[in-house]
């Protein structure tokens, strides 16, 4: 697989209540999706716990706003980690590093990971950890703008963000401002670990609609783009710069996923404009958006145009509503959200059973996924037939 050479790497994900969202979960998967193992932890919690997320972005207010994320599954017990069995640190931002930063235990881990020499990135409030760590004396480190009072007061040598994209890298820290820059800040956590990134002159094409799940538009981009891929998402009647409302689905104990508002998603491409032609591959990301782009005749041309062309497609969750619209189902073996499988079926595809949820398969140039936490596969996958 193209993910093997990263295969032995280990490294931990340092989360808690109301980290941001997207700081948790993108590298999380990301790197999984690299084939390197992660373990997800928070003090007081052992694996299979949860923490709540928060998502945070700039609204016109004179700060970011606040509302709730998905819940995110810890796979490791934060008591059973010793820092000599990993190769790096991730330490997620959001508001989970305020209380982070009064943990002694923790505290005693990140400083265990620095002085060893070992990667350790930091983004957004994460920083604060750092500094109370007494980790970021003489080190140049950026931040969410917020911050720098405090890693100035810690002895860093602060660089005030130019974008909230920006990276900063000194010796062993690699810091962020914020989630903006995960596709930077992953590709060099990446090369810190000692991993290579070849064959990854791509370009894909996402197709977007309002209310997409957040995290299966973001995630896969995000990553694709760490991975030096160019990459464009486009919606019909919008152009670049215009926002999509995404939506976080989960489950939270009703006979179906609950839906809350998730982040806005900025398109990166004019949809009028799209030559199909021009692209290696495509994505399309679930959430409820499918069941009205489905009804859309470019979306449909486009989604042809791929799978006649035999290129490499990945859908994943409801995606799958548009490639049954599309007629391109027929004789192919996939799967999709559970509640899709009518879909599917009619449209003339054998059903693979998405069992466990996060179970992906390939037939062909076509990549389909159940739901979001099969992430890791359907990036994999799509990395395969991609050469990457």
């Amino acid at each position: 697989m193209a993910t093997s050479a990263m295969s032995e790497k280990r490294v931990v994900l340092l989360c808690g209540d109301y980290a941001e969202d997207y700081e948790v979960m993108v590298p999380f998967q990301a790197l999984l999706a690299y084939g390197i193992s992660v373990d997800a932890v928070c003090p007081g919690k052992k694996a299979g716990e949860t923490c709540r997320t928060a998502i945070h972005q700039l609204s016109g207010h004179q700060t970011y706003t606040e509302i709730r994320g998905h819940n995110f599954t810890l796979n490791a017990s934060f008591e059973d980690i010793d820092h000599t069995k990993y190769d790096g640190l991730v330490i997620a931002g959001g508001r989970a590093p305020e209380y982070l930063a009064m943990d002694a235990f923790v505290l005693n881990m990140v400083r265990n990971f620095v002085n060893s020499g070992k990667p350790v990135a930091s983004i957004c409030h994460g920083q604060l950890i750092l500094a109370a760590a007494g980790a970021v004396g003489g080190l140049k480190c950026t931040g969410f703008p917020a911050v720098g009072p405090t890693l100035i007061a810690a002895g860093a040598l602060w660089i005030e963000p130019d974008t909230l994209a920006a990276c900063v890298v000194d010796g062993n820290i690699i810091t962020a401002a914020t989630y903006i820059g995960h596709p930077e800040f992953i590709r060099l956590f990446v090369k810190a670990l000692g991993g290579t990134i070849s064959k990854s002159n791509k370009r894909i094409l996402f197709l977007c609609g309002d209310y997409m799940e957040d995290y299966e538009v973001t995630v896969p981009f995000q990553s694709l783009q760490a991975l030096g891929c160019h990459v464009d998402a486009v919606c019909p009647k919008k152009k670049a710069g215009d926002l999509c409302p995404t939506a976080v689905h989960d489950f939270e104990g009703d006979q179906t996923y609950s839906e809350k508002p998730g982040h806005d998603f900025t398109l990166t491409a004019n949809f009028e404009d799209i030559d199909a032609s021009s692209y290696d591959a495509l994505v399309i990301p679930g959430g409820r958006a499918p069941e009205y782009l489905a009804l859309d005749g470019k979306v449909i041309d486009i989604a042809k145009h791929f799978m006649e062309s035999e290129k490499p497609v990945a859908s994943i969750c409801h995606g799958q509503q548009i490639l049954a619209a599309a007629g391109v189902l027929k004789g192919k073996k996939c799967t999709a959200y559970p509640a899709v499988k009518l879909n599917v079926v009619l449209a003339g595809a054998t059903w693979l059973e998405p069992e466990p949820i996060d179970r992906c398969f390939t037939h062909g140039n076509l990549v389909t996924g159940a739901a979001w936490p099969g992430h890791p596969e359907f990036i994999s996958q799509l990395m395969d037939l991609l050469g990457i």
